[in-house]
């Protein structure tokens, strides 16, 4: 005769992941490229925290020229690529 399942049997069931959870997708990279993946986040998180101190000074002196504007927003769209990357690091 079995027995009814335990309190942590429920539990450990409970935790386990769910196809379409918002995590399947952080697996992408060690999919691609296992060995690098640990450092390609680590790299995405520090940059995302450290690009937007280099807003400052194109902010300070305004976007007056295309060439200040276009580095803008290129700064802008690699820190909105390194948020992504890195966004699961501290996961």
């Amino acid at each position: 005769m079995s027995s009814p399942p335990t309190t942590h049997d429920r539990q450990s069931t409970s935790a386990q992941e769910v196809p379409g959870d918002r995590h399947a997708d952080d697996d992408s990279l060690e999919r691609i490229a296992p060995r690098v993946a640990g450092p390609v986040r680590v790299a995405g998180f520090w940059s995302a925290i450290v690009l937007p101190f280099l807003y400052v000074p194109l902010l300070a002196t305004g976007l007056s020229s295309a060439a200040e504007t276009l580095a803008f927003l290129g700064l802008l769209a690699l820190n909105v690529l390194a948020l992504y990357v890195g966004h699961s690091h501290l996961n």
